[in-house]
């Protein structure tokens, strides 16, 4: 299939008064025509830094990008100029950010700031952009989209004002979605609610989308591939499937293994993973996971492993999956 986005080893830091913060190291994923794809991992692993860096919205400096493509359709968005990201942004690709309240202007009534983009982007009407506003708050099921164009964030829920940061995206019909955790402090009916709105709207505009949670079961949901995220790095990656099914990496399997389970009795206790992700002043030179992994080796601590593939959709980067490990097992390496 044709693919919209392929990062390739992007490595991205953040220069501060303490030294070098390494949040992103060497990651490469692909996005395809009309497919979700998920980045997964806990706060702090470098998931929002991967989404605003395709948008070019990381402020340069503290940021600097140290190695790697983010190619768009076959362009580099890392070498194009401010002036010319700000065609791409809205138009190409558009952005759904965490929190609506701080994202939307509270100043200005939604239907404005929808009218803005399409403005800007497409060069219609002030007429022709406020009935295409209304349209798009139709579609993300605001109702009387007539009236609620004329009124301001705070009049909002927070599930409508969801919807319209949707429709704000939506507006230009981008080619690429990216989705950085939409459905945050969103009760668990408004959340299906938006999870099968962008399933809807995606069929609809053949958009694809990039997904940012820690949400499995978001994941569960929406995604077509999954890509396993820890301390800047990707761990594993594969299909939804291959990921749920048959998780290959330990942190793999203790995020999933942390999620709550329907026939669990009252008072039996949630897992967790012990200890905390490295400090990525002082980057691990081995697997990041080490000093929090059940299996870890000695060669895990100062070796990093490469990709071992399971099958053609599905790799991971872990020494246990190594042939090596296999013929040595019970043995400490």
């Amino acid at each position: 299939m044709e693919k919209v986005l392929k990062v390739k080893d992007l490595a991205i830091s953040f220069k501060t008064f303490f030294g070098e913060v390494e949040a992103v190291r060497g990651i490469s994923f692909d996005v395809e025509k009309g497919q979700t794809v998920a980045i997964v991992g806990e706060s702090g692993c470098g998931k929002s830094v991967t989404a605003n860096s395709i948008m070019q919205l990381l402020p340069r400096p503290p940021a600097y990008f140290k190695n790697g493509h983010i190619m768009f359709n076959g362009i580099d968005l890392l070498k194009k100029s401010d002036k010319e990201m700000e065609n791409v942004r809205g138009e190409e690709i558009a952005m759904v950010f965490q929190d609506p309240m701080t994202s939307l202007n509270p100043t200005m009534k939604v239907g404005k700031q929808i009218v803005e983009g399409l403005i800007r982007h497409q060069k219609v009407s002030k007429e022709d952009a406020r009935k295409k506003a209304i349209e798009m708050l139709e579609l993300v099921s605001v109702p009387q989209p007539e009236k609620r164009i004329n009124q301001y964030p705070h009049e909002f829920s927070g599930g409508m004002r969801q919807r319209v940061m949707i429709a704000l995206a939506m507006v230009s019909d981008p080619q690429l979605l990216i989705a950085d955790e939409p459905t945050t402090a969103l009760d668990v009916t408004v959340q299906a609610q938006i999870l099968e709105l962008m399933k809807d709207i995606q069929k609809k505009l053949g958009m694809s989308i990039i997904l940012i949670t820690h949400d499995l079961g978001v994941v569960a949901d929406i995604s077509d591939l999954v890509n396993v995220m820890y301390a800047g790095q990707i761990l594993e990656q594969g299909s939804t499937e291959d990921i749920f099914d048959n998780p290959k990496h330990p942190y793999t399997r203790g995020l999933l293994a942390s999620v709550p389970k329907l026939d669990m009795s009252r008072d039996e206790p949630l897992y967790s993973i012990d200890g905390t992700p490295p400090d990525l002043y002082i980057p691990p030179k081995g697997c990041p996971f080490f000093a929090r992994c059940d299996y870890a080796m000695k060669v895990c601590k100062d070796n990093m492993p490469e990709f071992e593939y399971h099958k053609e959709t599905h790799a991971s980067r872990c020494w246990l999956n190594h042939p090596m490990a296999k013929a040595n097992e019970g043995s400490d390496i």
